[in-house]
Formats: structure tokens, sequence, C-alpha cells
């Protein structure tokens, strides 16, 4: 901010004078002069000029040793959770290449030795060739994209090379290339020339070479002592006032399954989406289910008993805390969930049997699941108070919180006591976000350690319940590896996405680092954990472009080049702006961040999707819940408007909003699908 010269001028005249105020304006301004001259005098004569000013860092995470960061690379690698040619630091100091069954062989290096970095930086793979496959429809079928090839894996080195943020490259570009290497671009490819180097979908042909498929034993201290370094620690900072982890030791890592011997691949990882959800069921989680369903490969198209049994179809498990984040669930609290469940019209479509193969409502039970995970369940208690932290910032909760009951929808508890209003809605009893200013914080937080403890105790892929899927995963299933993606502009993750794999050796070090560092799980905090550590390459930062397209341009960045949609705050998904209004209903789903695997809208859980028909619009099957859904929103419409009929007209084009906006049109084209009036994205009609 400048000060406004006129009319300071014009002030000190008119107060002082004309002659006195000027006298006071050059005096005011020489003293400034001066001022400024005299601080850079001092400045030169005191500080001297080799001084160096200390940049502020965050405190170290790191309770693990060299030779057990060596251990938990040499575990992953074999296990086949690193199929990437990427480099792996030095600072790990490994001596011996792992054995990597994921990666293929490729030529020995030509560097003379005494050129070589002194600690091995890639791992010597043994895996199958890699096929890259043209994925397009064929003519006559050019209406839809083909489904990916079972068995498919995407290769995140090429998918770096084209979306990394860090390399200057625009999400409209790295959208392009996941779509026409996705064979996304059905019937409408034209863009000329060769691409293969666009290709990033491949699969395996051939089998591992013979190898003693061993970790190899590395000696830190033998190998330190050859480059000259007596602290075996060296290059790592441990974490203040913490002793060092007991030495790590794991299991025989699991034999590496082909991801194109489906049978066996998916017995032994099956492809489970979790999502985790808080209070009644609305239409968030009811959009990411039908998301679901029109995307994934989950066979509805064909008759049960002609189902294919080598496809490995995916199956979504959602967890519902059913009271507060602090609560406990009473004894009849399943039976609970689902009476609720079947009353609810957003959530019982999702009980038909059609569903019951793919879908799977889950009960969440906080202790359970921490007893359930090795690393903490002997230890985890004596952090209760600490059980709510985020990003350092602990959320205290009330003893007489923590001992409650499960929390009724209604407000009361187990015994029907109804609380006061107020207390209903403070930080302890809140049950899900209902406005901005009623943000249920608690169980935000207690999502931030979920994703972590469902995927490393069953494996998957964890979904926020923002999240709308966009295309088939398959091919990221296939990449064995973990993943999060990046925090927009940030070398940081986000969590929104989560890949681990079941009981792996990055969970173990993830869980055992979070414990000594007060429960934590806050994806800005979670990056600390393995940039300590050196282990940023076992949990991959996908960029952002694959699962949050929208997030650069909400960040002022990439403006000039913007993907389809343009989105200038994520709050044009619910209300398109009016000047670009045109595009959702003219373009569709298809016209929608088309090559990403999914969008993330971030919150706005109390924003209806679709204002003027907001409820579950699935036709004749599910009329019973959409006529109490209607009613609710009727009823509180006439409240509004102070219109106490109990009539309700039948639909008229005319009352439905002009400009349709991209979370209608998303909406409804899920909801046609159910309908039976399209098939899904991939051509496929639902069979009942």
């Amino acid at each position: 901010m400048l000060p406004n010269v006129p009319k300071m001028h014009h002030s000190i005249i008119t107060r002082f004078g004309r002659r006195r105020g000027r006298i006071l304006l050059a005096t005011g301004f020489m003293a400034i002069v001066l001022t400024v001259v005299m601080m850079f005098s001092l400045r030169d004569r005191f500080v001297p000029e080799d001084r160096s000013w200390p940049a502020y860092s965050d405190p170290p995470t790191l309770v693990y040793r060299r030779e057990d960061l060596q251990r938990i690379w040499e575990w992953e690698v074999a296990a086949g959770h690193y199929p990437s040619g990427q480099k792996i630091p030095e600072t790990v100091g490994l001596t011996t290449p792992p054995i990597n069954p994921a990666l293929p062989p490729r030529k020995s290096s030509t560097i003379p030795s005494r050129f070589r970095p002194p600690s091995v930086t890639s791992t010597h793979g043994i895996g199958a060739k890699r096929v890259y496959l043209d994925v397009q429809s064929k003519p006559p079928n050019v209406a839809y994209p083909p489904r990916p090839l079972s068995g498919s894996v995407a290769d995140m080195d090429v998918v770096m090379e084209h979306c990394d943020f860090s390399q200057n490259k625009y999400v409209r570009d790295c959208l392009e290339v996941l779509r026409l290497g996705g064979g996304l671009d059905n019937g409408a490819r034209v863009r000329r020339g060769k691409m293969d180097e666009w290709k990033y979908i491949y699969v395996e042909d051939g089998e591992l070479q013979n190898s003693s498929h061993t970790v190899p034993q590395v000696n830190p201290a033998l190998a330190l002592k050859s480059q000259g370094i007596a602290d075996p620690n060296a290059g790592f900072v441990k974490k203040r006032n913490a002793d060092w982890e007991p030495h790590v030791y794991f299991p025989p890592p699991p034999k590496y399954i082909s991801h194109h011997d489906r049978p066996a691949a998916c017995e032994e990882s099956p492809h489970l989406f979790h999502m985790f959800w808080t209070g009644p069921f609305t239409d968030k989680p009811y959009l990411a289910l039908l998301s679901f369903l029109y995307t994934q490969n989950v066979g509805l198209h064909l008759d049960p008993e002609h189902d294919d049994p080598t496809v490995c179809r995916p199956k979504f498990w959602l967890w519902i805390n059913p009271g507060p984040a602090a609560s406990v669930p009473n004894p009849t609290a399943m039976r609970d969930m689902f009476e609720q469940l079947k009353s609810n019209p957003w959530a019982s479509p999702f009980l038909h049997p059609r569903f019951k193969d793919v879908i799977q409502f889950k009960l969440w039970n906080t202790t359970e699941q921490l007893d359930g995970i090795p690393e903490l369940k002997d230890e985890w208690r004596d952090l209760r108070d600490s059980l709510f932290n985020s990003g350092g910032v602990v959320e205290k909760v009330p003893q007489r919180a923590e001992s409650s009951t499960t929390t009724a929808a209604d407000g009361s508890d187990a015994e029907g006591v109804t609380k006061p209003a107020n207390e209903e809605d403070d930080k302890v009893n809140r049950v899900g976000s209902k406005s901005p200013s009623s943000y249920d914080r608690l169980s935000v937080i207690l999502s931030d350690m979920a994703r972590f403890v469902l995927c490393h105790r069953f494996g998957g892929i964890y979904l926020d319940a923002d999240t709308i899927l966009l295309r088939d995963w398959e091919e990221l299933w296939g990449w064995k590896g973990a993943f999060a993606y990046r925090w927009s502009r940030l070398e940081r993750y986000n969590t929104a996405v989560l890949k681990l794999n079941k009981g792996s050796a990055i969970g173990t070090f993830l869980f055992r680092t979070a414990l000594k560092n007060g429960l934590d799980f806050h994806p800005m905090t979670v990056s600390r954990y393995t940039k300590d550590a050196a282990l940023e390459p076992l949990l991959l930062r996908l960029p952002d472009a694959l699962f949050d397209a929208a997030w650069l341009n909400t960040e002022d960045f990439q403006r000039e080049r913007p993907p389809q949609p343009y989105f200038t705050e994520f709050g044009d998904f619910f209300f398109t702006p009016r000047e670009k209004s045109a595009a959702p209903h003219a373009l569709g789903f298809n016209g929608f961040f088309k090559g990403a695997y999914s969008y993330h809208f971030h919150n706005f859980w109390w924003q209806p999707f679709d204002a003027t028909r907001n409820w579950p619009d699935l036709g004749p099957r599910f009329i019973n819940g959409e006529r109490i859904a209607r009613s609710q929103a009727d009823a509180k419409q006439a409240v509004q408007t102070a219109d106490r009929s109990t009539e309700f007209p039948e639909d008229v084009v005319a009352d439905d909003k002009r400009d349709l906006d991209w979370s209608m049109v998303v909406k409804r084209t899920f909801e046609a699908y159910i309908r039976g009036e399209t098939p899904n994205m991939y051509g496929e009609w639902l069979k009942w």
C-alpha cells in the first residue's frame, strides 16, 4: 500500500498553511531519506558481506537408521513395487543393485568405475519384456473408447515425462497424452504424426529371467567405510529427542506375479477402492459411487452367470463412521447403519442385489482398525490425547466425548437423550460438514489416518469422498508401486488419492514414523517423513493433472493455456460462470477433463450437485427413494417460499435451469446410465 501523496499534500497545506506546510513536507521527506541512508551504512559496517542468513526448515522426523532404510528399499524393489527406471537416492548408500522383477533388463553401463557414484542408484531388472500398446477404437466400433486391456500397466516414467509440473509441463498437454495414449479420443483423432513416445500403457510379455530372487544383504558400515565416512548414518538427521527405532526385519517379499496373470494377481492383490464417510449419506458419496459404476470394469453389462473369470473386477468399500469422530460405536451400530442406509434415498439404491458384488458398506471402528495394524496396536493408546493431530496441531477431545456412544442422526445419544443444539454442533459432536461455518474438522483429521490404515490392512486405493472417477483405472492397478499425487505447485503429497500395497515395507515405515511424530498423517507431514528418509520414490508423487486437473488454474498457474474446462476456482464446478455456461450442456461428460482419471472438487459438502433436481433421479426401479427425497427437497423449497401446497406438479423443461452447470451435467449423465437411457462411457449397457 502506498500513501496518497496529492491528498496528503492537500491536507497538510490546509491545516498548516502554504509556507509552513511546505517546510513540514520537505523536512519529512529529508528525514525519510536520511533514515534509509543510515540503515544501509550501518548494515555495511556491522554485517559481514559473507554473512549467510539461516533459512527456516521443518524439524526432522526421521527415526530409522540408514541400514533399515536400505532394507525397506530392497524389500519394496524385490516385491515388484518399483517398476521404474528412476534412480535410487545416493544417500541411501546401497552397494549392490537390488533385483527388480518389475523392470525389464537393460544394457550394462559402460561408464568406467572411477566415474560411477560411490553408491548404487539403479536396480537390476529381470522382468518380462514390455510391449507398449496402440490403444484405439477400431471401425466400425468408434462411437465409444475401448476398455483398457486386462493386465495392462501404466508406465509412470512416461507419464512423469509428459506431466511433471516441476519440468514446466502443462496440464492441457498432459491430458492430451493421457487421452490419446489411453484411446479415449475414439473416432476423433485429429493429431497427426508418429506418437510412439506418447504410448504409456504396456503389457508384460514373457517370463522373468532366471535369477535367485533374494534380497542382497548390505553391510552399511563397510560400505560407508570404503567411502571414507565414519558415521553410518551420515547424511540423515534424526528426530530431536527421539531414539532410533529398533532394527527392522521383514519377512520374504511376496513372489512377483505379472499383472498379465490375472486370476493369481487378483487373488493376491484385489482391486479395492476405499472411501471414508461420516454422518448421514448425501449426494456426495452417492455421486462417487455412480461414477464408479459408470467408469470401472465391474461387469454390470454381462449376465452374472457369464462373467469372465480372468478379469479382476474392482470393488468399492465405503467405510461409514456413524457418529462423531471421537465417539465409540455402540453394540448395535452395524444394524443401525444398515437401517439408516435402507431409509436414506441417496444410499438405498446401492443396496440393490445387482450391486452386492461390487459395492459394500463397511462399519468403521477406530479401535478395531488401529488394533489391526501390527505397527500400532501395542502403542497407539499411549497417544490417545494426540489422536486428532493434523500438521502438528492437536485437537483436544474432552474425556466425556471420547467415552460416549454413537450419536444418532437426530442428535440424540444411544439412550435417546437429545443434546442441546449448541452442544450438538460443537466440534466434538459434529457429524459431517453442513456448512463452511460448521466444518467437521475432527472427522477430516480422522480420515487422514483412516486412508493409510485401510490401504495398509487391506491393500488398494483410497479416494476422498469429494472425488469423481472419470475413466477406467485398470492400468493404475497394474502399476504395482505406491502413489499419491502432487499438492498443486508444491512438491508435497496430496493423499486425496492414495495407493498402498497390503502389509508393505513402506507402510511399516509410515506407521512407525507417524507413531514417533504424534500420529500425524496430514499429507504435508507425510511428505516430510518420506523426504527425510530418502523414500519419496517408493511413494510416487504423481502429477495432479491425473486426479486434480483444475488445481493449478485455481491458484493462478497455467492460465494462459488451461485445460478444458477452465476453472479459476473450485466453485466453478457447481456455479459455472455465465460466459462459459454453454460448454457443459454442449460438450457433456466427454468435455470434462477428458484424459484425467478423476476429478477432485475440494469439499463443498453442503452444496448440491443439482439444486434444481436435488434427489436421486434413477427411474422407476428406485422410485420410492426418489419420492422421499423429492418430498424433502420440495418441502424445504415450500418453507423458503412460504408455499404450503403439498401437491408436486409434473416436471416440465421450463422448470429446469436454463444454463446447466458442470455438476448438474455430470450427475445427470451417471443417472441416465442407471435408468437405462444411455450406456456407460465405454458403450456398455447395464443389465439388471
